[in-house]
């Protein structure tokens, strides 16, 4: 009887583990499309609106060099957000800090889509857009960091890889639904388009906002927070422990994405650019191909996501990493035909390919490499600086060098240069997935 009821206790735990897993993969998952969406609408208004609309009285390069700037300053809070947030995750919890960075990226995103155009209040226009984005940016930074940890301190011993790719497909989520919601406004006539048309997605955001903070807040807190917080070992300084405790590792986990930011920032930001300003093909084509790619993207993640469980993450990462490489000629080489069919497959196998194998396991791999006491701050602060480093410059990059030599080739090896950095910090990192996450 003792031992019957032993059973069916340990079976209830079990199940009720089970479903604390997959709830707070959910509430990742939702969250973080909810913050992408918001993110990489941005991006996608960068390209396509914010140089006619809120940069109008440059000259059209410089228009696009303007607007692609307010989309790359937001880059510039992500670290000071994923800090100062980062902090109050490790001393108060990983569930509050999310329902507020939730908050604020759809209340901002919301706020762009009612900004006056430039040939409304002139100045005051940019100035506010970029306010915003710079709160955005604020919001984002701290946002990853807490979604990684609620997924991969939720998930079952050996399925911390598939669980975490569940976080991040919420990457390619937010950018399906951006993209999607871009795609049929696009379809607009120019002036209703530039006019209102384009502002629907961004006040769209508000619906989204509420389905994702209903969600949030039905997630309880990690178990493994839960612990250090009832054992009275919670941080009063988590990042002043990274610093004294982490500083190499931190410096690797800083550049080791860098070709996973600069593939992705180039297909989802400047390829836009370069489909509709450089080969003069219509916005509906640049949309549609990448919304096929995202779609792409968001099926591949988990696969790679549980590949990382079985064979470990250096292994499926490098595979990315040398993808990336070696297709960043070929990506260019696709799009300039101006054929619609292959430049939908040169974005299709870029991220669903590239990204998909690299951007599927940040959340699992920096929260693996850092002790649950600063666990937040160390994980959010590495990843919010590579952006700075290799994420923000990316749009500008590529469009710089293709305007000074008059060709894509200089951008593919640039590329390349980014995947070498990646290829290093793989082979410095340790490798960590048969390795407790409870520590």
């Amino acid at each position: 009887m003792t031992a019957q009821y032993a059973s069916t206790t340990a079976t209830e735990d079990a199940d009720a583990s089970h479903g604390s897993s997959a709830r707070a993969a959910l509430s990742s998952f939702i969250g973080t499309t909810v913050e992408w969406y918001d993110y990489f609408l941005y991006g996608t208004a960068a390209a396509l609106v914010f140089p006619k609309v809120f940069f109008n009285e440059l000259t059209p390069e410089m228009a696009t060099l303007a607007s692609m700037a307010s989309f790359a300053v937001a880059f510039i809070l992500r670290p000071l957000g994923g800090m100062v947030i980062g902090h109050f995750g490790d001393r108060m919890g990983r569930k509050q800090m999310l329902v507020f960075t939730l908050l604020v990226m759809g209340l901002c995103t919301a706020a762009i889509g009612f900004l006056p155009s430039y040939n409304s209040i002139g100045y005051w226009s940019p100035g506010l857009l970029i306010l915003l984005r710079v709160v955005q940016g604020f919001a984002l930074g701290g946002e990853w960091g807490g979604a990684a940890l609620m997924s991969v301190e939720h998930a079952p011993e050996g399925r911390r890889g598939l669980f975490g790719a569940t976080m991040q497909m919420g990457v390619p989520a937010g950018l399906l639904v951006s993209t999607g919601a871009f795609a049929l406004v696009s379809a607009l006539p120019d002036e209703q388009f530039f006019a209102w048309g384009w502002r629907l997605p961004f006040i769209f955001s508000l619906a989204l906002l509420f389905v994702g903070m209903y969600i949030r807040l039905q997630v309880s807190e990690p178990p493994n927070f839960e612990k250090v917080k009832a054992a009275g070992n919670v941080s009063r300084a988590p990042l002043l422990e990274v610093w004294e405790n982490e500083k190499k590792k931190t410096v690797i986990m800083i550049f080791f994405q860098s070709v996973a930011n600069v593939g992705y920032f180039l297909i989802t930001v400047y390829a836009l650019t370069y489909i509709t300003s450089t080969l003069h093909l219509p916005r509906s084509v640049a949309s549609t191909g990448l919304l096929v790619a995202a779609a792409v993207d968001l099926v591949m993640q988990p696969v790679f996501g549980w590949l990382s469980d079985k064979v470990g993450r250096r292994v499926v990462y490098g595979f990315g990493a040398l993808f990336f490489a070696v297709f960043a000629f070929p990506l260019f080489w696709m799009l300039d035909t101006g054929n619609p069919v292959l430049i939908t497959l040169a974005l299709s196998l870029g991220l669903g390919i590239g990204h998909a194998s690299t951007g599927s396991l940040h959340g699992v791999i920096y929260a693996e490499q850092y002790p649950t006491r600063y666990r937040f701050s160390g994980s959010s602060t590495a990843y919010q600086l590579s952006g700075i480093i290799s994420s923000a410059p990316t749009p500008m990059v590529a469009a710089w060098l293709v305007a000074r030599s008059g060709s894509s080739l200089s951008v593919s090896w640039y590329v390349v240069a980014a995947a070498i950095v990646s290829l290093v910090c793989v082979l410095l990192v340790k490798e960590t997935y048969r390795e407790p996450i409870d520590r």
